[in-house]
């Protein structure tokens, strides 16, 4: 079966950790099949930059997270897509405006 959960690369006394997708009998920090972000819990405040497109895909094809994935994933939600696409279109805008004017 296969497991969305975290694996440590941290240091000694600096965890740092990976969201993974890896079988469930494979060590913590085993050979994973995909990389799905990172978690790091020393900012403040604690930064989770994880692909929610992947991670959908992997929930809807048979994989479980684990407590730990599910509680971050909860705390941290996906960004609205409106907020993101607002910006460029913006910006694009601005310059053909000023293409356009001519004396």
């Amino acid at each position: 079966m296969l497991t969305i959960r975290l694996s440590r690369v941290g240091t000694t006394k600096r965890p740092f950790y990976r969201v993974a997708v890896m079988e469930s009998s494979a060590p913590r920090d085993g050979r994973f099949k995909e990389l799905l972000g990172h978690y790091d819990p020393r900012t403040d405040p604690e930064v989770l930059d994880v692909d929610y497109d992947r991670l959908s895909y992997w929930t809807g094809n048979g994989a479980r997270m684990s407590d730990t994935v599910r509680t971050l994933v909860s705390r941290h939600p996906r960004p609205e897509a409106s907020e993101t696409d607002a910006a460029p279109a913006a910006e694009s805008g601005e310059g053909k405006e000023e293409a356009q004017v001519t004396t």
